[in-house]
């Protein structure tokens, strides 16, 4: 008992340093960058607002969100605050901004957590589907893999195939440099990761694993989880010169050692630097290279952010 108690003391002092490192750097630092200052007038609508015809993939940094199916999965205030990680549907996340989904689902179809699950992955399609039809130059990178430890839904592929394939953008290299109006009317950018199920190939609707890349650290430290994404970022290609998305997850995980074990107040050790974020890659060098963010609980600033270098970068400017 002693030792346990012991340890966690250090683990509070070491959680506080680290917070103080950041909250310490955001004021030396500030969270100023090539377009820090912008706003979208519509954030359903951004991609649109910063004009398709001069938009390319490469140049966008995309908001996105972790583990975003999660808004109703378990019990309410019994088993949901352990799994939650957004508290808005699909579509409102969509509507807000948000441009990358991250979707893990069982066998069955349904969408889960770990060892909860939600609502079916039709929930999904049908809010998708509801926010293509109420846009039109919106373009979405949706992510779904079969979540650890359960099997792939039978013959999965195909059945999103079934579900969004007027709206899916081919898997195909050349995708990265064009710009949005070169790809409408198709607008998803689908990429299926199986555990088991074969992965797709070029030329298939869907698009492999290796498209979407991260490198995810198990801590629920922030400052450890900030300066490795920095680390994870520059030692990759610049966006102009690699043919795959690259994320960095603005998040940091519950531990079950820790005393806190629910996903907010966890997560939000970090959540409020994702502006330093962006202002330490400039520092550091490694701007070029910043593709996707991704958060839990997503908000309008946070879009913001990211909108605002995409604009930046469009205009030249970053």
């Amino acid at each position: 008992m002693g030792a346990q108690f012991s340890k966690q003391v250090e683990r509070r002092k070491t959680l506080r340093i680290e917070k103080n490192v950041l909250a310490e750097l955001k004021v030396t630092a500030g969270e100023d960058f090539p377009g820090s200052d912008y706003r979208p007038p519509d954030r359903k609508n951004w991609m649109a607002n910063l004009g398709s015809e001069r938009t390319r993939i490469h140049q966008i940094i995309w908001p996105g969100t972790h583990d975003s199916a999660t808004n109703d999965i378990g019990i309410p205030f019994i088993t949901r605050p352990f799994a939650q990680c957004q508290s808005l549907s699909i579509y409102q996340q969509l509507v807000l901004g948000t441009r990358l989904l991250d979707i893990r689902i069982q066998e069955n179809r349904l969408v889960c957590h770990g060892i909860l699950s939600t609502y079916s992955v039709d929930v999904v399609f049908s809010d998708i589907k509801k926010f293509l039809a109420e846009t039109q130059s919106e373009i979405l990178i949706l992510e779904i893999r079969t979540e650890f430890g359960h099997n792939d839904p039978p013959d999965f592929d195909k059945y999103v195939v079934e579900q969004l394939g007027e709206f899916l953008i081919h898997n195909d290299d050349r995708v990265f440099e064009k710009t949005i109006a070169d790809l409408l009317p198709r607008r998803v950018i689908c990429i299926w990761k199986p555990r088991k199920s074969p992965p797709p190939k070029g030329g298939d609707p869907l698009w492999g694993g290796g498209y979407l890349r991260d490198n995810w650290i198990d801590t629920d430290l922030p400052s450890t989880k900030f300066d490795s994404n920095i680390q994870h970022l520059s030692e990759q290609p610049p966006v102009t010169k690699r043919k795959y998305f690259y994320r960095v997850e603005n998040t940091v995980t519950p531990k079950a050692d820790n005393p806190v074990l629910c996903v907010k107040p966890v997560t939000k050790r970090i959540h409020q630097f994702a502006r330093l974020f962006i202002n330490q890659s400039f520092a550091k060098g490694v701007a070029d290279k910043l593709q996707v963010l991704s958060t839990d609980f997503i908000d309008g600033d946070f879009v913001d952010a990211c909108v605002g270098l995409t604009s930046a970068r469009i205009d030249g400017r970053a």
